[in-house]
């Protein structure tokens, strides 16, 4: 019973904890928080990771298979990609293989919100595309990671 009680104590402690990550400049995050439209011929992608829930964990973040970093609380990358494609967004997960595709329009901007699942001693991530103006009013409030930097 002793040593139940001790491994649940440990898990919480895990996902109460926060993880940091790099960061960008004040310059670059502020730049991307304009929400301008991505480059011709391109779409941009804000992932995004908001709220402190699991704040131990960080969890990879990979586009079309190419790494753009791992997230923590409250960060977010900003990613230009070829429009009018198709892309697969993917993210680290211990319960299954997260992908998330997405048929990306040209000029357009798109907002996909990476989240913590929980089970009884790990922690997942799933990954949703979100409404714009949820996106940009969240995106708002977060700062910036340096992108590149994958665990695995």
């Amino acid at each position: 019973m002793f040593k139940s009680l001790v491994l649940i104590a440990l898990g919480f402690a895990l996902f109460a904890g926060c993880a940091s990550v790099p960061m960008e400049g004040i310059e670059r995050t502020a730049a991307a928080q304009k929400f301008n439209p991505p480059s011709e011929g391109s779409s941009g992608l804000y992932i995004y990771r908001s709220g402190s829930f699991g704040g131990a964990l960080k969890k990879d973040v990979w586009v079309d298979g190419k790494c753009i970093g791992e997230t923590a609380p409250n960060i977010f990358f900003y990613e230009e990609v070829e429009g009018d494609k198709e892309h697969k967004i993917s993210t680290e997960s211990e319960f299954s293989p997260n992908d998330l595709l997405i048929k990306a329009k040209s000029g357009m901007l798109y907002f996909i919100r990476q989240y913590i699942k929980m089970g009884v001693f790990v922690g997942g991530a799933g990954l949703e595309l979100v409404d714009k103006e949820e996106g940009k009013k969240t995106v708002s409030d977060l700062k910036m990671a340096t992108k590149g930097t994958c665990s695995k």
